[in-house]
C-alpha cells in the first residue's frame, strides 16, 4: 500500500506518517516498506490512468504486509492503536486455527488406523477439504469431486424392466 493511502487508513497526515517512519527506520527494513522508483511510479501511474496523488515533490513510499503491521505499532493516533490490537488478535486467531487443524488431522490418522480401506475414499475426501484452497480456486472446485462434476458418482446402474 502507499504512504498516502495508509496514512487516511490510519487517520494522520503523510507528512506525520513518514516523519514516523524516518525516526524509527531500523523497524523498516526493505521487505517492510521501500521508495518507489521513477519507474515504479511510472508503472502505477499507467496502470491506474490518472494520478491520486497530485503534486507531490518525492517519491511515494509502498509498505508491504509487514510494513502495515509495523507502522500500526509506531503511529500514535487512535485508529493505529486499534488497528494494532486487531492484527495482535489476528495473529492469536491464526494461531489457534492452525493448532486446531493439527489436532484434527492427527484425529483423524487414528480413525483412518482404525477401520479397513472401505473408508479410504471417505478420508481422502476429508483430507482434501482441510487442505486450504489453491490460489484462485473457491474450496467448493477442489477435492476429489471437482474433476466428476456433472457425472453419476454412484457407478454405473442397472435398469430393471
Amino acid at each position: 500500500m502507499l504512504d498516502a493511502d495508509l496514512a487516511e487508513l490510519y487517520g494522520v497526515e503523510t507528512k506525520a506518517l513518514l516523519q514516523t517512519v524516518k525516526r524509527n527506520l531500523d523497524r523498516f527494513p526493505e521487505d517492510f516498506a521501500f521508495q518507489l522508483t521513477n519507474q515504479d511510479l511510472s508503472n502505477l501511474r499507467s496502470q491506474i490512468v490518472t494520478s491520486s496523488w497530485g503534486g507531490r515533490r518525492y517519491l511515494p513510499y509502498a509498505f508491504t504486509e509487514q510494513g502495515v503491521a509495523m507502522l500500526s505499532s509506531v503511529l500514535r493516533s487512535p485508529r493505529a492503536v486499534q488497528v494494532n490490537i486487531e492484527i495482535m488478535r489476528t495473529f492469536v486467531r491464526l494461531r489457534q486455527l492452525l493448532t486446531s487443524n493439527v489436532e484434527l488431522a492427527r484425529k483423524l490418522a487414528a480413525l483412518e488406523s482404525k477401520y479397513d480401506a472401505q473408508f479410504k475414499m471417505v478420508f481422502d475426501a476429508i483430507r482434501a477439504l482441510m487442505k486450504p484452497p489453491e490460489s484462485g480456486q473457491s474450496r467448493s472446485r477442489s477435492g476429489p469431486s471437482a474433476s466428476r462434476r456433472g457425472r453419476n458418482d454412484c457407478g454405473p446402474v442397472a435398469v430393471h424392466q
